[in-house]
C-alpha cells in the first residue's frame, strides 16, 4: 500500500486498519480520516502527533493506559494485540526467566502506582534489558515530565506501526 492507496481508503477501512498504530485508539485514525488526502506518510504521521498533541494531559494519559504491561499478564494469557505481541517478541519479553517476570512485574507495579500508567517503551527499539534499565531510570521522574516522555514513546510506535503499514518514504531510524 502506498499513500494514495491510504487516501483512496472508505472511513471504515481507513479505521480498521489504522486503528492500532496508536495502541487500542482507533478514534485517533478516525479522527484523521478527515484530514485526507495526505501528501505523504511524513504528513499522516505528523497529524496523529498533532492529534495526541492537542489533548489535555487527562487525554493523553488515557492513551497511555491503553497499553499492556509489558511481559505482563496479557503477553501470558496470548490476549496483547498482535502488534504489542510482536514487538514484546522482538524486544525478548516472551523470554525471561521466573526472576525476570517477577522483577518487571514488581517494577511495573511501582510504576503504575507512581504514574498512574503503565510504563511505555518502543520495545522494538529495546532488548529486555535496555527496558529493564529504562524502567527502573524513569521510575525517578517527576509525573508531568514522564507522562511527556511516555507520549513520545508512544509516537515512536505509531512511526514503526505506520511503517509497518504503508511503503514509505519515512526513515527507519528516529
Amino acid at each position: 500500500m502506498d499513500i494514495s492507496d491510504v487516501n483512496a481508503l472508505s472511513y471504515e477501512e481507513f479505521v480498521e486498519i489504522f486503528g492500532n498504530v496508536v495502541e487500542k485508539c482507533p478514534i485517533i485514525s478516525a479522527a484523521i480520516w478527515t484530514q485526507r488526502p495526505f501528501s505523504s506518510l511524513a504528513e499522516m504521521e505528523a497529524q496523529i502527533s498533532e492529534f495526541i498533541d492537542s489533548l489535555p494531559q487527562s487525554g493523553q494519559e488515557g492513551i497511555l493506559r491503553c497499553h499492556p504491561d509489558l511481559a505482563g499478564r496479557d503477553l501470558r494469557s496470548g490476549t496483547l494485540t498482535r502488534d504489542s505481541q510482536e514487538e514484546q517478541s522482538e524486544a525478548g519479553m516472551n523470554t525471561l526467566d521466573p526472576l525476570e517476570v517477577s522483577r518487571l512485574g514488581r517494577l511495573n507495579s511501582a510504576y503504575k502506582e507512581r504514574f498512574g500508567f503503565p510504563f511505555v517503551i518502543c520495545a522494538r527499539m529495546n532488548n529486555k534489558a535496555a527496558i529493564m534499565r529504562e524502567l527502573v531510570e524513569r521510575l525517578g521522574n517527576e509525573r508531568t515530565a514522564e507522562s511527556k516522555r511516555a507520549i513520545e514513546e508512544v509516537k515512536k510506535i505509531c512511526h514503526l506501526r505506520l511503517g509497518n503499514i504503508v511503503l514509505s518514504e519515512l526513515p527507519n531510524k528516529l
